[in-house]
């Protein structure tokens, strides 16, 4: 591994180890997920006169954070010279390394104030020895029509506790509008719910600069919703993350998984596209009478491979059933459908 420009630009290898100068005081560092298909998390170093400023911090496995030991060297920097931690959001391949970091070394952590009842569930779900997310995700599959997949997802269930553990609360709630001094940079925390409720962004407005965690992705559609506590609307305060960010100077989007790329707002008016389409299938195919979102899940295709929804992973169709569930509830939103519920699952048809 070496202190590099960044190679990955627009490119699949974007994975790979190393420490990667993206812009002055900047250093994209890829760490893995093993057994995830998206790879690895990128996680962004920024070095000032006072600190060393750690954007994300990837997941508590021992394979990550002997990664980001060894990239760090490469900078001059050692584990415990990072005095903060932001933190996008509070899925466990951004939050828990720092978690554990905090716990040996000291230094701050900081996340997005909206995902305080998230993770007090989280704690308490620890406490009492079940998963932060599982009860959610399960009667989210009820509601779909998709309750088999249930069964399903038990069989490829590992053991939580070990992360449920690193759920410890942050040392600062960060509040949409608010600004991080840093010596040499500005970051303006910006709130954008939809990936998760909490979601935050960071802007270095002067570079012109995005760390974007989840919320925007160069490669894939982020998932919406994956958290403890259901918004009403997560599919609906996407968006409007998405379109809060457009009204914005563009700028260069560093990503949590994915090349670095050099304009935002083009991969935002993809995400706004694609997002427009899915809202006009589903409701197509309610006036098909198709009348669940497991039905209506059906009969999309998915990734950007245009996989048919039988041949995805069980995770995956969960994701991909919840997912549509959040259009049909836009839908009615708008309404252009509407929702009747019979013995617990979402019944849709088209206004």
């Amino acid at each position: 591994m070496a202190v590099l420009a960044d190679p990955s630009s627009g490119s699949r290898q974007w994975e790979e180890p190393g420490a990667f100068e993206v812009a002055p005081g900047v250093y994209r560092i890829p760490l893995p997920l093993p057994g995830d298909s998206l790879r690895a998390v990128n996680v962004y170093l920024l070095l000032d006169d006072r600190n060393a400023i750690l954007i994300d911090a990837g997941m508590y496995i021992p394979l990550a954070r002997k990664q980001l030991e060894e990239s760090l060297k490469l900078i001059g920097v050692d584990l415990g010279d990072i005095t903060d931690f932001l933190i996008t959001h509070l899925h466990r391949d951004h939050y828990t390394q720092a978690v554990a970091l905090r716990d040996d070394f000291g230094g701050r952590i900081s996340l997005g104030a909206l995902e305080r009842s998230s993770m007090e569930i989280i704690g308490q779900r620890a406490s009492s020895e079940n998963s932060g997310l599982t009860a959610e995700r399960y009667s989210r599959l009820v509601e779909c029509g998709a309750k088999y997949l249930i069964d399903l997802l038990r069989e490829l269930e590992g053991d939580d506790a070990e992360f449920s553990a690193l759920y410890k609360m942050p040392d600062l709630w960060l509040d949409d509008g608010r600004e991080i001094e840093l010596a040499n940079r500005t970051l303006n925390v910006i709130a954008t719910p939809g990936h998760t409720q909490g979601h935050v962004v960071f802007r270095d407005s002067n570079a012109k600069l995005l760390f974007a965690g989840d919320h925007v992705l160069p490669h894939i559609t982020p998932s919406i919703g994956l958290e403890p506590t259901n918004a009403p609307l997560p599919l609906g305060d996407f968006l409007t993350s998405l379109k809060k960010i457009r009204l914005l100077a563009d700028s260069r989007l560093f990503p949590a998984h994915g090349p670095i790329v050099e304009s935002t707002h083009l991969r935002i008016d993809e995400l706004l596209l694609h997002h427009d389409q899915r809202l006009a299938q589903a409701s197509k195919l309610l006036s098909m009478g198709r009348s669940t979102a497991h039905e209506v899940a059906l009969e999309l295709t998915w990734t950007k491979r245009q996989t048919k929804f039988d041949t995805l992973d069980p995770f995956n169709k969960m994701l991909a059933v919840t997912e549509t569930m959040f259009h049909l509830d836009l839908l009615v939103h708008n309404h252009k459908a509407k929702m009747s519920t019979e013995d617990g699952v979402r019944h849709y048809e088209s206004c």
